[in-house]
């Protein structure tokens, strides 16, 4: 029987493929974002909570790339902030209905 691949497995494999050879070669940018993949494929499962967690990261890790000066292709970041951005957005949709309707309430109350 074939042995299950770990996640340290994919993630060496990624990171030997790119030719880095350890952790501290990765800009601080992409370490946050390594962190982010090990706390993720860490667990057995993957709570909405963590996904969440995950896209803010990302969204949070591609706006500090934008205000590096040095960054020459800022504008290739802008489809995966999208991407980033919509997932969060429809994960948080519910939450936000709620409030607005609780607002609305509040307001239909008060008069």
């Amino acid at each position: 029987m074939p042995r299950k691949k770990t996640n340290s497995d994919v993630i060496g494999k990624i990171l030997n493929k790119r030719g880095i050879k350890d952790v501290t070669e990765l800009s601080p940018e992409e370490k946050e974002t390594f962190e982010n993949y090990q706390k993720i494929l860490s667990k057995s499962e993957v709570s909405i909570e963590d996904i969440k967690h995950f896209l803010e990261d990302q969204i949070r890790v591609i706006e500090l790339k934008w205000r590096d000066h040095t960054l020459a292709d800022k504008a290739a970041l802008i489809p995966y902030h999208t991407v980033y951005r919509i997932l969060l957005d429809v994960m948080n949709a519910p939450q936000l209905e709620r409030m607005s309707l609780e607002k609305h309430l509040i307001q239909l109350h008060k008069l």
